[in-house]
């Protein structure tokens, strides 16, 4: 099967190491042929299914992971069927059109497009593909740690990464248990408006928020997987929060520091570094999960920044 992912780089950020007065090495998911980390997982579950004879690839996702689902599939050679709901920005629906992808819009909340996609999956017998929720997906991702591993000369005290649905989170605590880096830590960053993750954490049970409010949409799910909240329990997971200006601020920093664009969902764990998160006191070797995100263009940008 074709490969689907690349190993991305790894770059020491002199002006936020300069900044952090530590080192900062950023991985640069944004550099994926599909724009984002997502294609890591999602594109393991897609070979999977294809394997095992599904004649069409069904997700849910009005973001990233429905690109990634489409990206697959067109490498693949598979159709694919993309569920989003009403509030999906037309920059995500254009670019799921661009790989030929069907675009169904349905309900006003992720939640409804995800039941309305379960239903068409069991009537097709497709193979489907959620953003975030499955094991195949997780074991995934794993290989962003695998590869840090062979990238760095030391292990890092710290990660760096946004959750929303926690499906990064997962393959990244999965990942360093792998390479025996059980004591690197982990800094999940969230927007106020969709800390699920943080509420679950406090909780000590899974939390399902009524309604999330940011503008980082990838970020934006009303609950994390139930192995988020177990990986909190089993790994040192630190938690934080930002609004949504810090991480535009973020993001339009990050273009002027390192010429890249990325959206607000990666913009999240951006402004831990960029805002000076106390947590980061304790830390000396961080990497920081450019996660990256179709999500941005030109226009965006300069929207944020007014």
């Amino acid at each position: 099967m074709p490969v689907l992912h690349i190993q991305t780089p790894l770059l020491h950020s002199f002006p936020l190491s300069q900044k952090a007065e530590r080192s900062i090495y950023l991985k640069c998911e944004n550099l994926q042929p599909s724009g984002s980390f997502k294609i890591r997982g999602i594109g393991k579950l897609c070979q999977q299914w294809k394997a095992l004879g599904k004649s069409r690839l069904i997700s849910s996702s009005g973001g990233n992971a429905g690109y990634s689902v489409a990206y697959a599939g067109k490498k693949l050679g598979m159709p694919v069927t993309v569920f989003v709901p009403e509030t999906t920005h037309q920059i995500f629906i254009d670019f799921l059109h661009s790989l030929d992808a069907e675009v169904k819009v349905v309900g006003k909340a992720w939640d409804e497009a995800n039941r309305a996609a379960l239903e068409f999956n069991d009537k097709v017998d497709g193979g489907f593909v959620p953003p975030f929720d499955h094991p195949t997906i997780w074991a995934g991702h794993t290989s962003l740690v695998t590869e840090l591993h062979k990238q760095m000369t030391t292990q890092p005290d710290l990660i760096i990464l946004a959750v929303g649905g926690g499906g990064l989170l997962c393959g990244v605590a999965e990942g360093l248990h792998q390479v025996g880096w059980q004591s690197t830590a982990i800094l999940a960053v969230e927007p106020t408006g969709a800390a699920s993750f943080q509420k679950s954490v406090e909780a000590g049970e899974l939390v399902v928020l009524d309604k999330v409010t940011t503008a980082a949409t990838s970020l934006a799910a009303k609950r994390v997987t139930y192995r988020a909240l177990e990986w909190s329990k089993e790994h040192y997971i630190l938690n934080a929060v930002y609004e949504d200006p810090e991480a535009f601020k973020a993001c339009l920093s990050f273009a002027d520091d390192h010429r890249m664009l990325v959206e607000p969902a990666c913009g999240m764990a951006l402004a831990a570094v960029y805002e000076s998160h106390p947590l980061l006191a304790d830390y000396q070797e961080i990497v920081v999960i450019v996660c990256g995100g179709i999500g941005v263009s030109i226009k965006l940008l300069e929207n944020w920044q007014r």
